[in-house]
């Protein structure tokens, strides 16, 4: 018997790709989550809402422990993105990404996911969310999987599209951006794991 109760769903707590380590927030991350967003703070300032300002070690500990408590809960799986070492093991932390906006009765999900820029162009992003993809697609047994983003953010939506997630709408003045003008919102969808482009496998 399947468990109903998202709480009792089996999720990973650690995915790994050729590049790629995600690993779940551990209490006492809060550190190296600091020093990943302090070089990475101008980068995401004109995307990102919560990264406006430079947090404390403190916040951002406490940003740590409420991810660990929403992955156990099942209300947001949130994994930070470690850039493998040479032996196999997590190197440093490059960023983070994971499952948002669960909608556990319907088997929808979205992705989200976020890089330093030291991190770029090798990619990293596209490894991650291809492995998120797979664990929607198997073992949450996901009915379709989407990745919404600022239409003007093309890193963002390049990602999206070489792992094969489709365009499908544009919602004109969805949100206001961080400087408070209209953006639109691209919708990008999946609805099953034969749509996945994996860009590491041609390496």
């Amino acid at each position: 018997m399947k468990a109903t109760d998202p709480v009792l769903i089996q999720v990973p707590e650690l995915l790994a790709t050729e590049q790629v380590l995600l690993t779940i927030p551990r209490v006492g991350d809060g550190a190296v989550l600091n020093r990943a967003i302090q070089r990475s703070l101008g980068h995401l300032q004109p995307w990102m809402p919560w990264a406006q300002t430079m947090p404390s070690v403190e916040e951002s500990e406490a940003v740590v422990r409420r991810m660990l408590a929403e992955f156990l809960t099942r209300q947001h799986l949130a994994y930070f993105l470690y850039e493998r070492a040479p032996e196999g093991g997590a190197g440093r932390l490059c960023g983070g990404a994971g499952l948002m906006r669960l909608d556990w009765p319907q088997r929808r999900f979205e992705i989200g996911y976020w890089l330093a820029p030291d991190a770029t162009g090798r990619g990293l992003a596209s490894e991650a969310v291809c492995a998120l993809t797979r664990l929607a697609f198997s073992q949450l047994r996901a009915l379709r999987v989407e990745i919404r983003t600022d239409a003007l953010n093309r890193p963002s939506r390049a990602v999206a599209e070489r792992c094969g997630f489709q365009l499908e709408g544009l919602l004109r003045n969805d949100m206001l951006g961080v400087d408070a003008t209209p953006r639109d919102t691209c919708i990008y969808g999946m609805i099953s794991l034969d749509e996945l482009r994996d860009p590491s496998l041609g390496r």
